[in-house]
């Protein structure tokens, strides 16, 4: 493997989210744990530590001056009082200790200093270890005319927080690394997933849908991958359909383009001219609708839209066409309703809906609006009594190059098959519904839902 690959491997390897989400965490945990200790140790263990340093060194200067004042025959059983309850010791006449520099701790230091408040000079402990290895810490208190020693049994002195705080980050660390582990992997296992599904989507491949489960975020990612996912492979399947059907329904004009030809030599005519211009211009409004569909619409900004006379301009705008194809258009719409619209996207949805309808059912054909079911939505819709289309195929009409046997008649002006793809494709871009269905007593309803005011 050379140099770089492999550099670009370690930078993988060390930079995976999995690895930077434990690091974060375990880092997280011993800042919470030194940030945890450092405030208990300030405003909780240094409070008592010192009132509790402030107290032994009452007892202790207390222990003394009694000692001094009690009758010669009571000292030794006040000794073993002290000794036994209190774990203190006293040695009459012991020469107060020198500062050697010998660091005893925080809690020796607050003794120290509450004995210097008490005593007024300052006094040092010194360290001795008795007979039965008990280690002691020794100093002198004036009482009485006299230095008395007081000893402190060192097993009194039990807490030791730095030892604590030490013994508690080594305990917390693994258990703060396993639990990293154990969430960063929880964390990243849709990642991880999504991210082999997105591997194996641009390798061409069709991934699984995946599963959207797990914390919100996650399940809109995982939702809006599918979506697209989704969006991918109808596209792929759309582009191998339109291919499929683009050299199927071009064959059919350009072998009667040869054959006009061929019959042309032998025998001119005009009205052979005619079908090949025909033929012609029916191939390029077929390819020109397959690069339309190719391509998609650019999206406008939405606007309202008075849908009475809008609806009335495109009743006008097709009359003639729609007079030559023997059929009647009629517009029904209640006055002030509106939509939120891309207008020309409606435009393209409605026409191409339009033509489907006076292709397939010549007659009466009535263009309405009103309010849809869905609360703040309006429908538009294209109502004929034409011949319908079976339930079973109301969904495949969509379909590019989808047709009915009786659209592939000839004589009926058959289409190129894009029209309902066309206007399926649009209204999914913009967030509108489109529909079939057949109508009671026979004939067929063509809608496009889309909103009617703006949502905030």
């Amino acid at each position: 493997m050379p140099r770089d690959a492999r550099l670009i491997d370690t930078l993988l390897r060390t930079h995976t989210l999995r690895l930077q989400t434990v690091r974060a965490m375990v880092a997280l945990v011993l800042v919470l744990e030194l940030a945890f200790a450092a405030v208990a140790l300030l405003f909780v263990l240094q409070p008592m530590a010192q009132r509790s340093a402030h107290d032994l060194a009452g007892l202790m200067v207390l222990s003394a001056q009694t000692w001094a004042e009690l009758p010669p025959q009571t000292r030794p059983a006040f000794e073993r009082e002290l000794q036994v309850n209190y774990r203190l010791s006293l040695r009459p006449d012991m020469p107060a200790p020198a500062d050697t520099g010998l660091i005893h701790g925080f809690y020796i230091g607050y003794i120290e200093q509450a004995l210097q408040q008490r005593v007024g000079h300052p006094l040092y402990f010194q360290r001795q270890t008795d007979a039965q290895g008990h280690v002691w810490l020794w100093t002198s208190i004036p009482a009485g005319g006299r230095e008395i020693g007081v000893g402190i049994d060192s097993s009194r002195i039990q807490t030791q927080p730095v030892r604590a705080l030490v013994i508690g980050l080594l305990l917390s660390l693994p258990l703060a690394t396993f639990l990293a582990l154990w969430w960063a992997r929880r964390i990243t296992r849709p990642v991880v997933a999504m991210e082999q599904a997105a591997a194996k989507l641009a390798r061409g491949d069709t991934p699984q849908r995946l599963p959207q489960t797990g914390p919100r975020e996650l399940v809109s990612l995982a939702a809006h991958f599918n979506q697209m996912t989704g969006r991918i492979d109808a596209l792929l399947q759309a582009r191998t359909a339109m291919l499929a059907g683009v050299s199927h329904d071009l064959r059919t004009p350009l072998a009667r383009i040869r054959l006009a030809l061929e019959l042309q030599r032998m025998q001119p005519t005009e009205a052979r001219l005619d079908q090949i211009e025909r033929d012609v211009l029916a191939m390029d409004r077929l390819i020109g609708e397959v690069l339309q569909l190719a391509r998609g619409l650019q999206a406008s900004a939405p606007q309202h839209l008075a849908l009475l006379p809008w609806l009335l301009e495109r009743q006008q705008t097709h009359a003639d066409w729609v007079r030559s194809q023997g059929a009647v258009l009629e517009v029904q719409c209640p006055p002030g309703l509106q939509a939120w619209v891309d207008v020309h996207a409606l435009q393209r949805v409605v026409d191409n809906l339009l033509a489907n309808a006076v292709r397939h059912a010549p007659g009466l054909i009535v263009l309405q609006a009103a309010p849809a079911q869905t609360p703040g939505w309006v429908r538009i819709a294209l109502l004929d009594r034409g011949p319908g289309i079976p339930p079973s195929q109301l969904d495949a009409v969509f379909e590019p190059f989808t047709r009915l046997d009786q659209a592939r008649t000839p004589g009926l002006g058959a289409g190129s098959g894009l029209g309902l793809t066309i206007a399926r494709q649009l209204a999914q871009q913009h967030g509108w519904r489109v529909g079939l269905q057949a109508r009671e007593g026979g004939g067929l309803m063509a809608w496009v839902e889309t909103p009617q005011m703006h949502s905030v």
